[in-house]
């Protein structure tokens, strides 16, 4: 260390370091006397605070100063990351430390982004640490210069080219931007798979998400390489081969190449498929709290089957589900092979370990900063102070994410520390708005241009509670409604909702006969939970509904006027059972939803009928990403009282929503004049094969279908030449701008006044 023997030492921390080299050589080094430190003072400075330093400093008023502690204070001073140099000098018996601040980042900016959001990367640059305000550090720029190249490796941009500018500005601040060149996305422009023998090429790629440039990769950027992807879709090949048998299935290698211009890719998977094996015996062994047959019931693998790795991992979970159903949380149950190369076959041997029983010390909620806990708590099914049950943390997950309130629903089960029959619950949400003030517009082939309006709060003051006011008209079709629900009416899930409605149909934009309805109605209803997928609906309704005919309007119309009226009144009830168990609502491929519903006209008002519905449908799951769906619906309706049922309350059938490749509802009975009436019965059946659109295999926002429908509308009495087919095609795709729906449909049966209508879609929603 260097010292001026005049009035005042000065310390510099680089002269210290070289002093520390050197003492190395030399048989003595230069001291210092020590002395009581008087008073401490600060100089340089221009952002940080004087109170900052002496946090920092070791040494106090009062204390000795001395060489250890000097250089602990300057060690102590660039530790914090806020100094550029730091040196000490001594004033008679004060202390003065002066040092040269680092300069702030007056702004962080991009040049030549196109391929991200620049708001997305301030939010990435911030976590490394580089943001307007902070410290600059030269080092940390290096960081983002880099993690910036990395994400555009990501995108498949490997010619990429990221400069990072640093200029000084006044008042010791500094303007960080980066400069990029993005060039071309990096194509894959090969893919090749070597050593596949019970599989062809062909079949194996389709597995992959990575694909070579095809008709519409531009938009899925399919085509561009990732590491990740390409993991992933080494795993589904894996998993493929031994779903089907092949135990030793590896791969060998994986290479990857890219031209030198960085513009092509090419990817080389070689693998070794080995032999197929059976399953020759099962066996469980462990700790057995649950019978043997119980557990065999959930183990999916059989004797003699061809081994499959899906089966084997669905066996283990189901065990270890169940034994986290009565309370074991960590129970631990693995599948040891044993095998018989010589015969192709494998004994499983199912070890399990329930380890310690635990129960749940506390629900813990986090991350609602409008959703009120008692909103989130009520959908809880797993209890404080209850053993753990593993199904009732899912089911309770799935309730909360079924609010709608959130955009993720994280559960995590720690165990409490000191304990080892305790965990706590931690569920951790992402909230998302829940209020739309929404304009809307659409067309559809049967209703024409479709404007409206909502304005609706799902989660009133954090509450739960939904209201809706909507507006929506069309050139024949105008609603306005007002709703309200609470869905928590009673503590044990009762809900209640209120509605007011005026609606004005135009039947003539409908394929109907020319006739106008205005109907004022409000009413009442309630839900009540019976099982965690079921619920009974009732409601109770006033409606007043006018009726105008025309001379041109056909007689069956006139004559239901001349008889009851222009003007009905209606008290109507109506009751229904609802069960959803579908595993998705926006991209189901397996579950079933039914729905029973029945409403009608009491006594007290001048409509007196009745109308019964029931609806089926189930999905099977054909492949990973095919699905069959069926849907059966029927409907009958009568009038009682010598009344007969509104001719505005009959079915019809026909249009993108019902049987295809027939226009709106014109697949009904019709008077004498070849004008439509409706019929009382209704039957409809739907038959539709669901699949991803070719290169979109994990874009769940469209899916396209092949279909055949059925059914049709009868009066009185139902037989089959009343009964309408169609088979065709089918695209259903929520874009940015609104869900559309189109179809193809070609009509398999023409009978007299049926009206044909090939293609047929919905456009609409909010913007």
């Amino acid at each position: 260390m260097a010292f001026s023997f005049l009035h005042s030492w000065r310390f510099n921390f680089c002269l210290i370091c070289a002093a520390l080299c050197t003492s190395l050589n030399a048989p003595a080094a230069l001291a210092m006397d020590p002395f009581v430190i008087k008073d401490i003072r600060v100089e340089g400075l221009q952002r940080t605070e004087a109170g900052t330093i002496f946090s920092y400093l070791p040494v106090r008023v009062g204390d000795t100063l001395t060489d250890e502690k000097s250089s602990e204070a300057i060690r102590s001073l660039f530790a914090t990351g806020f100094f550029k140099d730091v040196t000490l000098e001594v004033d008679g018996n004060v202390l003065v430390v002066v040092i040269q601040e680092r300069p702030s980042i007056a702004q962080v900016d991009f040049t030549g982004v196109k391929e991200f959001d620049k708001e997305t990367l301030n939010k990435a640059m911030r976590q490394i640490g580089l943001a307007e305000g902070r410290i600059f550090d030269r080092g940390t720029a290096d960081r983002a210069e880099q993690e910036l190249k990395r994400q555009y490796l990501t995108r498949g941009k490997y010619a990429a080219e990221v400069t990072t500018t640093v200029t000084p500005l006044e008042r010791n601040r500094v303007s960080v931007n980066f400069t990029v060149v993005e060039g071309d996305s990096s194509k894959i422009r090969q893919i090749s798979i070597i050593g596949a023998k019970a599989f062809t090429e062909k079949q194996l790629l389709s597995l992959f998400v990575l694909r070579e440039p095809g008709l519409l990769t531009w938009y899925s950027k399919q085509d561009q390489y990732s590491r990740q992807k390409l993991s992933a879709d080494l795993e589904t090949l894996r998993s493929y081969y031994q779903d089907r048998g092949y135990l030793e299935f590896n791969i060998d290698s994986t290479q990857v190449s890219i031209t030198p211009d960085k513009k092509d890719i090419y990817i080389t998977v070689s693998i070794i498929e080995g032999e197929k094996y059976n399953v020759a015996d099962v066996k469980i062994e462990g700790q057995l709290l649950i019978p043997e047959a119980e557990i065999r019931k959930l183990i999916t693998v059989k004797q003699g089957d061809v081994f499959s790795r899906v089966r084997l991992n669905e066996s283990t979970k189901k065990i270890t589900e169940r034994l986290g159903n009565d309370g074991y949380a960590f129970a631990n149950v693995n599948a040891a092979p044993e095998l018989n190369k010589e015969k192709r076959e494998a004994i499983f041997t199912f070890f399990i370990d329930p380890g310690r029983r635990v129960y749940v010390r506390r629900i813990n909620i986090g991350g609602n900063s409008r959703t009120r806990d008692e909103v989130i708590r009520r959908e809880m099914r797993q209890m404080e102070s209850a053993w753990y049950s593993g199904e009732n943390i899912t089911t309770s997950k799935r309730r909360v994410d079924k609010l709608g309130y959130f955009t993720e629903v994280n559960v995590e089960n720690p165990a409490v520390q000191g304990t080892t029959d305790q965990v706590d619950v931690n569920f951790t949400v992402v909230e998302r708005p829940t209020g739309n003030i929404l304009l809307g517009a659409g067309f559809g082939s049967g209703s024409g241009i479709v404007l409206s309006g909502s304005i609706s709060q799902n989660n009133i003051f954090g509450s739960g509670k939904h209201l809706s006011v909507q507006v929506s008209g069309s050139q024949f079709n105008k609603i306005y409604s007002v709703s309200f629900t609470d869905p928590y009416f009673t503590a044990d899930g009762v809900s209640v909702g209120y509605d007011l409605y005026h609606r004005k149909i135009d039947a003539q934009g409908s394929n109907l006969g020319e006739y106008v309805t205005k109907t004022t109605g409000a009413g009442v209803r309630f839900g009540v939970p019976i099982s965690e997928i079921d619920t009974i609906q009732y409601g109770l309704a006033f409606e007043e509904t006018s009726i105008t005919t025309f001379p041109t309007s056909p007689l069956f119309y006139t004559d239901y006027v001349s008889s009851f009226g222009p003007r009905n009144t209606a008290f109507m009830p109506s009751v229904g059972w609802v069960r959803d168990g579908r595993d998705s609502l926006i991209y189901p491929m397996s579950g079933t939803f039914q729905r029973a519903f029945a409403d009608g006209g009491l006594p007290g008002g001048t409509l007196r009928y009745y109308r019964m519905n029931y609806q089926y449908q189930r999905y099977f799951p054909m492949t990973r990403t095919t699905a069959l769906m069926w849907n059966g619906e029927i409907g009958y309706g009568d009038g009682y009282s010598g009344k007969s049922l509104p001719f505005f309350k009959n079915y019809f059938a026909g249009g993108v929503s019902s049987l295809r490749g027939y226009r709106l509802n014109t697949v009904a009975p019709r008077d004498a004049n070849g004008d439509p009436r409706g019929g009382n019965r209704k039957l409809l059946t739907n038959l539709e094969y669901l699949f991803p659109f070719p290169g979109l295999n994990n874009d769940k926002s469209v899916r396209l279908s092949a279909f055949f429908d059925a059914g049709g509308v009868s009066d009185n009495k139902f037989d089959s030449s009343a009964l309408r087919y169609s088979t065709g095609a089918a695209l259903a795709w929520v874009s940015p701008f609104g869900p559309l729906k189109f179809s193809i449909g070609v009509p398999l049966i023409n009978k007299l006044n049926d009206k044909r209508q090939i293609f047929q879609f919905t456009f609409g929603g909010a913007f």
